[in-house]
């Protein structure tokens, strides 16, 4: 077997800088008072299965040259009164992806997804929400100033690609890419998100032999644990190389 091959993601530099600055979690830190956003998964059938709507940003600013769902953060006109922070995302969603693409998706269709939550000590932390929605009707219409190009593609193909070096994930699109692939329809990941609720992605960054390793619970290293049952307990995503490596294991 030929030897692993270092990962060029900017998502993989900027973490591996970033995790002498992390640190340790805190049970206050799932909820702390940091920049959140929200991001669709758009789904649409083929007689090849189900393909996902994905963006390439331009050069510059949030995810440059990464290839991502539409989204954003949320600002002060998502915001009511009360409202929880997932109502207020939820929000958000529907406007960025009118924004960013052009298609109008209802906020009663939007099912959530996942909420991702950053690992803590780093300088720049965002909270996002990812939602799941059929495509509606309607032709892409870009905004220049977010998408250099845009991709109706099946998620293998995605991922097979990424392991390729062929272009730029961040580590929530590529779990999530993930956890689509295997699907039959969209109808399929709109009743397996309904059922399963919302699942919660609290990171813990460390360093492992080849690079960055993210971690999140369930995995016996971010517990902690040292019992000999829990010791191979495994939920972490190794991306020092290519291809990526998620593990979910008792």
């Amino acid at each position: 077997m030929s030897a692993p091959t270092p990962s060029p993601d900017r998502a993989v530099s900027a973490l591996a800088d970033a995790i002498g600055d992390s640190r340790p979690r805190r049970a206050d830190d799932a909820g702390d008072d940091i920049p959140v956003a929200a991001t669709v998964v758009i789904l649409r059938d083929t007689a090849d299965g189900p393909q996902v709507l994905l963006i390439e940003r331009p050069d510059r600013g949030s995810f440059a040259g990464a290839w991502v769902f539409p989204g954003g953060k949320l600002d002060a006109a998502d915001h009511r009164a009360r409202d929880a922070e997932e109502d207020t995302a939820r929000r958000a969603a529907v406007r960025e992806t009118v924004e960013e693409v052009g298609l109008v998706v209802d906020a009663a269709d939007l099912v959530t997804l996942s909420c991702w939550d950053p690992p803590p000590g780093l300088k720049v932390r965002i909270r996002t929400w990812f939602f799941v929605v059929a495509a509606p009707d309607g032709p892409l219409t870009l905004s220049p100033d977010e998408a250099v190009t845009a991709e109706w593609v099946a998620p293998a193909e995605v991922l097979a690609r990424h392991g390729r070096g062929e272009l730029t994930l961040y580590p929530p699109t590529w779990v999530t890419l993930h956890h689509l692939v295997g699907h039959p329809d969209a109808g399929s990941v709109l009743d397996s998100a309904r059922l399963g609720g919302i699942r919660r992605f609290e990171t813990v960054a460390r360093r492992g032999a080849e690079g960055p390793l993210l971690l999140w619970h369930g995995d016996a290293e971010y517990e902690e644990r040292t019992d000999a049952a829990a010791s191979a307990a495994r939920h972490r995503l190794e991306i020092g190389a290519l291809p990526w490596r998620y593990t979910e294991a008792e």
